[in-house]
Protein backbone atom coordinates (compact mmCIF):
# COMPACT_ATOMS: atom_id res chain seq x y z
CA UNK A 1 0.00 0.00 0.00
CA UNK A 2 1.47 3.38 -0.85
CA UNK A 3 2.28 5.57 1.99
CA UNK A 4 2.00 9.07 3.02
CA UNK A 5 4.49 11.41 4.72
CA UNK A 6 4.06 13.96 7.65
CA UNK A 7 6.02 16.43 9.89
CA UNK A 8 4.94 15.59 13.00
CA UNK A 9 5.51 17.70 15.95
CA UNK A 10 6.35 15.25 18.93
CA UNK A 11 7.51 18.16 21.30
CA UNK A 12 8.01 22.16 21.47
CA UNK A 13 10.45 22.62 18.77
CA UNK A 14 10.77 19.09 17.63
CA UNK A 15 9.95 18.00 14.41
CA UNK A 16 10.06 13.78 12.83
CA UNK A 17 9.18 13.24 9.29
CA UNK A 18 7.01 10.24 9.45
CA UNK A 19 5.59 7.94 6.89
CA UNK A 20 2.10 6.79 7.60
CA UNK A 21 -0.05 3.88 5.92
CA UNK A 22 -2.78 5.81 3.53
CA UNK A 23 -6.10 4.67 5.00
CA UNK A 24 -8.91 2.66 3.05
CA UNK A 25 -11.91 4.62 2.25
CA UNK A 26 -15.50 3.97 3.02
CA UNK A 27 -18.43 5.28 2.08
CA UNK A 28 -18.68 7.80 4.73
CA UNK A 29 -15.15 9.30 4.94
CA UNK A 30 -12.32 10.56 2.62
CA UNK A 31 -8.55 11.50 1.61
CA UNK A 32 -7.22 14.69 0.36
CA UNK A 33 -3.81 15.26 -1.11
CA UNK A 34 -2.77 18.21 -0.05
CA UNK A 35 -1.63 20.86 -2.29
CA UNK A 36 -0.72 23.49 0.44
CA UNK A 37 -1.31 24.97 3.80
CA UNK A 38 -1.40 28.27 4.86
CA UNK A 39 0.75 29.33 8.28
CA UNK A 40 -0.47 30.30 11.11
CA UNK A 41 0.37 32.36 13.84
CA UNK A 42 -1.19 29.41 15.87
CA UNK A 43 1.44 27.12 14.29
CA UNK A 44 4.64 28.98 15.63
CA UNK A 45 2.53 28.83 18.67
CA UNK A 46 2.42 25.00 18.82
CA UNK A 47 5.55 25.09 17.88
CA UNK A 48 6.82 27.08 20.63
CA UNK A 49 4.91 24.77 22.69
CA UNK A 50 2.89 28.16 24.12
CA UNK A 51 -0.05 26.16 22.79
CA UNK A 52 0.88 23.29 24.37
CA UNK A 53 -0.33 19.19 23.98
CA UNK A 54 -0.17 16.06 24.92
CA UNK A 55 0.26 13.96 21.79
CA UNK A 56 2.14 14.07 18.70
CA UNK A 57 0.29 15.45 15.85
CA UNK A 58 0.77 17.19 12.17
CA UNK A 59 0.31 20.97 12.51
CA UNK A 60 -1.30 22.60 9.83
CA UNK A 61 -5.06 23.80 9.17
CA UNK A 62 -5.33 26.21 6.49
CA UNK A 63 -5.65 23.31 3.94
CA UNK A 64 -6.10 23.18 0.38
CA UNK A 65 -6.19 20.12 -2.11
CA UNK A 66 -7.56 17.51 -4.10
CA UNK A 67 -9.83 14.79 -3.42
CA UNK A 68 -7.71 12.10 -4.01
CA UNK A 69 -10.55 9.59 -2.88
CA UNK A 70 -13.94 9.96 -0.79
CA UNK A 71 -16.87 7.19 -0.41
CA UNK A 72 -20.00 7.55 -2.00
CA UNK A 73 -22.31 9.02 1.25
CA UNK A 74 -19.20 11.28 2.02
CA UNK A 75 -19.57 12.88 -1.21
CA UNK A 76 -23.27 13.56 -1.45
CA UNK A 77 -22.85 14.82 2.22
CA UNK A 78 -19.97 16.97 1.10
CA UNK A 79 -20.98 18.52 -2.46
CA UNK A 80 -17.57 17.02 -3.87
CA UNK A 81 -16.25 14.47 -5.75
CA UNK A 82 -12.66 12.69 -6.22
CA UNK A 83 -10.29 15.02 -8.57
CA UNK A 84 -12.18 18.35 -7.16
CA UNK A 85 -9.97 21.23 -5.53
CA UNK A 86 -11.37 22.00 -2.09
CA UNK A 87 -10.41 24.09 1.25
CA UNK A 88 -10.95 22.16 4.59
CA UNK A 89 -12.75 23.80 7.25
CA UNK A 90 -10.38 23.19 10.75
CA UNK A 91 -13.47 22.63 13.20
CA UNK A 92 -15.88 19.46 12.05
CA UNK A 93 -19.48 18.90 12.68
CA UNK A 94 -21.87 16.15 13.46
CA UNK A 95 -24.77 17.76 12.09
CA UNK A 96 -26.72 16.25 14.73
CA UNK A 97 -26.07 18.49 17.76
CA UNK A 98 -27.81 21.04 19.04
CA UNK A 99 -24.98 23.52 18.35
CA UNK A 100 -24.32 22.35 15.04
CA UNK A 101 -28.43 22.55 14.55
CA UNK A 102 -28.24 25.91 15.37
CA UNK A 103 -24.89 26.59 12.96
CA UNK A 104 -22.30 26.95 16.12
CA UNK A 105 -20.58 23.84 14.93
CA UNK A 106 -17.39 25.48 16.64
CA UNK A 107 -19.34 24.05 19.99
CA UNK A 108 -20.13 20.68 18.44
CA UNK A 109 -20.88 18.17 21.23
CA UNK A 110 -18.92 15.27 19.39
CA UNK A 111 -15.88 17.93 18.42
CA UNK A 112 -14.88 20.99 19.20
CA UNK A 113 -11.22 21.84 19.65
CA UNK A 114 -10.01 18.62 20.56
CA UNK A 115 -11.24 17.18 16.55
CA UNK A 116 -9.87 19.86 14.62
CA UNK A 117 -7.55 20.14 11.65
CA UNK A 118 -3.81 20.23 13.08
CA UNK A 119 -4.56 18.89 16.62
CA UNK A 120 -5.39 15.32 16.32
CA UNK A 121 -2.87 12.54 17.41
CA UNK A 122 -0.65 11.18 14.86
CA UNK A 123 -0.53 8.10 17.15
CA UNK A 124 -3.98 7.33 16.22
CA UNK A 125 -4.56 5.56 13.13
CA UNK A 126 -4.61 6.89 10.17
CA UNK A 127 -2.89 9.56 12.05
CA UNK A 128 -3.37 12.16 9.01
CA UNK A 129 -4.56 14.98 11.02
CA UNK A 130 -2.88 17.96 9.79
CA UNK A 131 -1.78 20.16 6.87
CA UNK A 132 1.91 19.41 6.94
CA UNK A 133 2.10 16.35 5.27
CA UNK A 134 0.77 14.66 1.65
CA UNK A 135 -2.09 13.97 2.45
CA UNK A 136 -5.10 14.75 4.96
CA UNK A 137 -7.93 12.22 6.10
CA UNK A 138 -11.26 13.69 5.89
CA UNK A 139 -13.52 11.77 8.46
CA UNK A 140 -16.91 12.44 8.19
CA UNK A 141 -18.01 15.10 10.08
CA UNK A 142 -15.27 16.72 7.68
CA UNK A 143 -16.64 20.39 6.23
CA UNK A 144 -15.14 20.64 3.01
CA UNK A 145 -15.17 24.24 0.20
CA UNK A 146 -15.10 23.77 -3.30
CA UNK A 147 -12.18 25.85 -4.52
CA UNK A 148 -13.31 28.03 -7.73
CA UNK A 149 -12.21 26.44 -11.11
CA UNK A 150 -8.38 27.40 -11.77
CA UNK A 151 -7.83 29.56 -8.93
CA UNK A 152 -3.75 28.87 -7.68
CA UNK A 153 -3.78 26.40 -4.38
CA UNK A 154 -1.61 28.88 -2.54
CA UNK A 155 -3.80 31.56 -2.93
CA UNK A 156 -6.63 29.82 -2.39
CA UNK A 157 -5.10 29.19 1.12
CA UNK A 158 -6.30 32.89 1.67
CA UNK A 159 -9.67 31.45 2.21
CA UNK A 160 -9.02 31.29 5.95
CA UNK A 161 -7.50 34.48 7.48
CA UNK A 162 -9.40 36.12 4.71
CA UNK A 163 -12.46 34.26 6.06
CA UNK A 164 -11.59 35.52 9.35
CA UNK A 165 -11.27 38.83 8.37
CA UNK A 166 -15.06 38.89 6.82
CA UNK A 167 -16.36 37.43 9.85
CA UNK A 168 -14.21 39.68 12.14
CA UNK A 169 -14.09 42.86 10.81
CA UNK A 170 -17.87 42.83 8.96
CA UNK A 171 -20.24 40.34 10.35
CA UNK A 172 -19.26 40.11 14.07
CA UNK A 173 -19.62 44.11 14.43
CA UNK A 174 -21.68 44.44 11.80
CA UNK A 175 -19.98 46.87 9.83
CA UNK A 176 -21.85 48.78 7.36
CA UNK A 177 -21.94 52.33 5.30
CA UNK A 178 -20.13 55.27 6.87
CA UNK A 179 -19.07 53.41 9.51
CA UNK A 180 -15.73 54.39 11.41
CA UNK A 181 -13.12 51.30 11.50
CA UNK A 182 -9.70 50.37 13.44
CA UNK A 183 -7.99 46.97 12.82
CA UNK A 184 -5.10 46.62 15.38
CA UNK A 185 -2.43 44.32 13.46
CA UNK A 186 -0.96 44.33 10.12
CA UNK A 187 -0.74 40.82 10.00
CA UNK A 188 -2.48 39.11 6.92
CA UNK A 189 -5.65 38.91 8.80
CA UNK A 190 -5.37 42.44 9.65
CA UNK A 191 -4.96 43.23 6.34
CA UNK A 192 -7.68 40.88 5.40
CA UNK A 193 -10.01 42.49 7.93
CA UNK A 194 -9.05 45.90 6.82
CA UNK A 195 -9.88 45.16 2.84
CA UNK A 196 -13.53 43.50 4.35
CA UNK A 197 -14.56 46.16 6.02
CA UNK A 198 -14.13 48.60 2.85
CA UNK A 199 -15.74 46.41 0.91
CA UNK A 200 -18.91 46.09 3.67
CA UNK A 201 -18.85 50.14 3.29
CA UNK A 202 -16.69 51.58 5.99
CA UNK A 203 -16.01 55.37 5.19
CA UNK A 204 -12.30 55.37 6.93
CA UNK A 205 -10.21 52.44 7.69
CA UNK A 206 -7.16 52.56 9.90
CA UNK A 207 -5.10 50.14 10.64
CA UNK A 208 -1.88 50.16 13.11
CA UNK A 209 1.52 48.28 13.88
CA UNK A 210 4.28 49.02 15.56
CA UNK A 211 8.12 49.18 14.91
CA UNK A 212 10.55 47.90 11.96
CA UNK A 213 8.95 44.29 12.33
CA UNK A 214 5.29 45.74 11.15
CA UNK A 215 6.87 48.36 8.42
CA UNK A 216 6.50 46.75 5.48
CA UNK A 217 3.10 45.44 6.00
CA UNK A 218 1.64 49.46 7.14
CA UNK A 219 3.06 50.24 3.43
CA UNK A 220 1.10 47.64 1.91
CA UNK A 221 -2.51 48.32 3.81
CA UNK A 222 -3.40 51.04 1.28
CA UNK A 223 -3.63 48.43 -0.95
CA UNK A 224 -6.17 46.60 0.96
CA UNK A 225 -8.77 49.04 1.87
CA UNK A 226 -6.77 51.06 4.17
CA UNK A 227 -7.55 54.86 4.64
CA UNK A 228 -4.54 55.18 6.81
CA UNK A 229 -1.74 53.13 8.42
CA UNK A 230 -0.39 54.87 11.88
CA UNK A 231 2.76 52.94 13.82
CA UNK A 232 2.15 52.88 17.33
CA UNK A 233 5.32 52.88 18.15
CA UNK A 234 5.86 56.54 17.17
CA UNK A 235 2.44 58.21 16.72
CA UNK A 236 -0.97 58.23 18.95
CA UNK A 237 -3.19 56.12 17.15
CA UNK A 238 -6.12 58.72 19.49
CA UNK A 239 -4.65 61.26 18.21
CA UNK A 240 -3.95 60.67 14.73
CA UNK A 241 -7.70 59.22 14.24
CA UNK A 242 -9.09 62.18 16.02
CA UNK A 243 -6.44 64.58 13.29
CA UNK A 244 -8.21 62.62 10.63
CA UNK A 245 -11.94 61.91 11.18
CA UNK A 246 -12.48 63.86 14.28
CA UNK A 247 -13.85 61.22 16.54
CA UNK A 248 -13.60 57.95 17.73
CA UNK A 249 -13.80 54.51 15.70
CA UNK A 250 -17.15 52.88 15.91
CA UNK A 251 -15.85 49.46 15.66
CA UNK A 252 -12.05 48.26 16.55
CA UNK A 253 -10.98 45.14 15.02
CA UNK A 254 -7.83 43.61 17.43
CA UNK A 255 -5.91 40.54 15.73
CA UNK A 256 -2.72 41.59 17.14
CA UNK A 257 -0.93 38.26 18.68
CA UNK A 258 1.34 38.79 22.08
CA UNK A 259 0.68 43.00 22.11
CA UNK A 260 -0.46 43.48 25.28
CA UNK A 261 -1.23 47.11 25.86
CA UNK A 262 -3.49 46.59 22.30
CA UNK A 263 -6.36 45.94 24.66
CA UNK A 264 -6.01 49.52 26.54
CA UNK A 265 -5.50 50.94 23.10
CA UNK A 266 -8.98 49.34 21.41
CA UNK A 267 -10.78 50.41 24.52
CA UNK A 268 -9.73 53.80 23.93
CA UNK A 269 -10.16 53.66 20.36
CA UNK A 270 -13.89 53.24 20.69
CA UNK A 271 -16.41 55.53 20.49
CA UNK A 272 -19.30 55.47 23.65
CA UNK A 273 -21.46 52.46 22.28
CA UNK A 274 -18.76 51.61 20.00
CA UNK A 275 -17.59 47.53 19.13
CA UNK A 276 -14.43 45.92 20.39
CA UNK A 277 -14.14 42.81 18.48
CA UNK A 278 -10.73 40.43 20.12
CA UNK A 279 -10.23 37.82 17.79
CA UNK A 280 -7.80 35.03 18.47
CA UNK A 281 -5.71 33.92 21.73
CA UNK A 282 -3.86 36.91 23.30
CA UNK A 283 -0.83 35.00 24.22
CA UNK A 284 -0.42 37.18 27.26
CA UNK A 285 -2.26 37.88 30.38
CA UNK A 286 -0.59 41.07 30.55
CA UNK A 287 -3.13 44.71 29.77
CA UNK A 288 -1.12 47.67 30.51
CA UNK A 289 -3.07 50.84 29.97
CA UNK A 290 -6.54 48.87 30.31
CA UNK A 291 -9.03 50.03 32.16
CA UNK A 292 -12.31 47.98 33.05
CA UNK A 293 -14.38 50.96 33.84
CA UNK A 294 -13.97 52.57 30.41
CA UNK A 295 -15.99 49.38 29.07
CA UNK A 296 -18.67 51.00 31.26
CA UNK A 297 -18.44 54.66 30.58
CA UNK A 298 -18.65 54.23 26.94
CA UNK A 299 -21.47 51.18 27.48
CA UNK A 300 -18.99 49.10 24.73
CA UNK A 301 -19.80 46.00 23.58
CA UNK A 302 -16.45 43.79 23.86
CA UNK A 303 -17.01 40.18 21.55
CA UNK A 304 -14.80 37.51 21.62
CA UNK A 305 -14.60 35.35 18.14
CA UNK A 306 -12.46 32.25 18.55
CA UNK A 307 -12.87 30.69 14.88
CA UNK A 308 -14.67 31.78 11.81
CA UNK A 309 -17.24 29.56 10.20
CA UNK A 310 -17.86 27.95 6.31
CA UNK A 311 -20.02 30.84 5.42
CA UNK A 312 -17.32 33.31 5.28
CA UNK A 313 -15.07 30.93 4.17
CA UNK A 314 -17.61 30.93 1.26
CA UNK A 315 -17.43 34.53 0.72
CA UNK A 316 -13.60 34.18 0.67
CA UNK A 317 -13.45 32.51 -1.79
CA UNK A 318 -15.87 34.11 -3.70
CA UNK A 319 -13.83 37.92 -2.56
CA UNK A 320 -10.41 35.95 -3.72
CA UNK A 321 -11.78 34.96 -7.23
CA UNK A 322 -12.73 38.80 -8.32
CA UNK A 323 -9.47 40.00 -7.71
CA UNK A 324 -10.34 43.29 -6.74
CA UNK A 325 -7.35 43.06 -3.97
CA UNK A 326 -3.81 42.19 -4.87
CA UNK A 327 -4.16 39.42 -2.93
CA UNK A 328 -2.04 36.80 -5.16
CA UNK A 329 0.69 39.52 -4.67
CA UNK A 330 1.11 38.96 -1.21
CA UNK A 331 4.65 38.85 0.18
CA UNK A 332 4.99 34.82 0.54
CA UNK A 333 7.43 32.40 1.12
CA UNK A 334 6.81 28.60 0.29
CA UNK A 335 8.54 25.92 2.35
CA UNK A 336 8.85 22.37 1.76
CA UNK A 337 9.28 19.59 4.44
CA UNK A 338 12.98 20.71 4.62
CA UNK A 339 12.50 24.10 4.86
CA UNK A 340 9.32 25.09 6.97
CA UNK A 341 11.05 24.72 10.36
CA UNK A 342 13.26 27.88 9.80
CA UNK A 343 10.23 30.05 8.39
CA UNK A 344 8.25 28.69 11.36
CA UNK A 345 11.20 30.03 13.87
CA UNK A 346 11.27 33.42 11.90
CA UNK A 347 7.15 33.69 12.52
CA UNK A 348 8.36 33.22 16.15
CA UNK A 349 10.82 35.85 16.21
CA UNK A 350 13.53 33.07 17.00
CA UNK A 351 15.38 33.62 14.16
CA UNK A 352 16.30 37.07 12.62
CA UNK A 353 14.51 38.92 10.00
CA UNK A 354 11.00 40.14 9.37
CA UNK A 355 8.90 37.45 8.65
CA UNK A 356 6.60 36.58 5.04
CA UNK A 357 3.21 38.29 5.94
CA UNK A 358 2.19 34.97 3.73
CA UNK A 359 3.83 31.82 4.47
CA UNK A 360 2.41 28.51 2.81
CA UNK A 361 3.46 24.97 3.50
CA UNK A 362 3.84 23.25 -0.20
CA UNK A 363 4.74 19.31 0.43
CA UNK A 364 6.51 18.98 -3.10
CA UNK A 365 8.15 22.73 -2.72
Amino acid sequence: MQNASGLVLTQPRTFERRDFELPAIGTGDGLLRVEACGLCGTDHEQYTGLISSHHPFIPGHEVVGVVEAVGEEAAALWGVQAGQRVAVEVFKSCRACAACDSGVYRRCERNGMSTMVGFTPADVPPGLGGGYASHLYLPPDSLLLPVPEGMDPVVATLFNPLGAGIRWGVELPETGPGDVVVILGPGVRGLCAAAAAKEAGAAFVMITGFGARDAGRLALAERFGADLAVDVAVEDPNQVLRTAVGRKADIVVDVTAKAPSALGQAVSLARPGGTVVLAGVRGSNETPGFVPDHIVYKELRILGALGVDVGAYRKALAFLQTGRYPFAELPRQVAGFDSIEPLIQTMAGERDGAPPLHGVFVPDH
